[in-house]
């Protein structure tokens, strides 16, 4: 558990300098908007905003994307990388959404595993080198990993659901 524990706190010390250096190369300045949260949790429903809603975070741990996911491939994709033990965010859906779209940002390769209400589903390239799953939700909780390829790397992303 202390592990875990240490292990968070060097992503959260990572993300952050990685965070303070994006900040410092960004020429364009926009006071009023807030940066997304680092490891949030997002709760949506049919008439939540923002549209789209986004989370930040470092990817990648040390166990490999097929004993998070319980298998090797999904009908989304591979379950490829190494993650975290624990989800990096949490997705509550508090109704059916018809169009759901979680997409991952990065500035290398990572991947993506989400569990919830119906299943697992896995994802690797879904834009370019960047994760991302796309269809139909059922309401519930959904559990979200963001993983990298070389185990123990930690990479800085933006994940992003767009309702629309």
């Amino acid at each position: 558990m202390l592990t875990k524990e240490i292990n968070r706190g060097i992503r959260l010390s990572l993300i952050m300098a990685a965070l303070a250096i994006a900040s410092a190369m960004n020429t364009t300045s926009h006071a009023e908007e807030t940066p997304p949260t680092i490891f949030g949790d997002i709760i949506i429903g049919q008439k939540s905003s923002p549209d789209p809603q986004s989370v930040r975070g470092m990817s990648g741990g040390f166990i490999p994307g097929r004993e998070i996911a319980g298998k090797s491939e999904t009908p989304t994709g591979a379950c490829t990388g190494y993650f975290d033990e624990e989800p990096d965010h949490t997705v509550e859906l508090t109704s059916k959404f018809e169009f759901l779209r979680l997409q991952v940002e990065s500035p290398e390769d990572t991947t993506l595993i989400v569990t919830g209400p119906g299943g697992v589903w896995c994802n690797d390239d879904f834009d370019g080198k960047n994760p991302g799953i796309i269809g139909e939700w059922l309401p519930g909780t959904y559990y979200i990993w963001i993983g990298s390829y070389k185990k123990d790397k930690y990479l800085p992303y933006t994940l992003t659901i767009y309702k629309s």
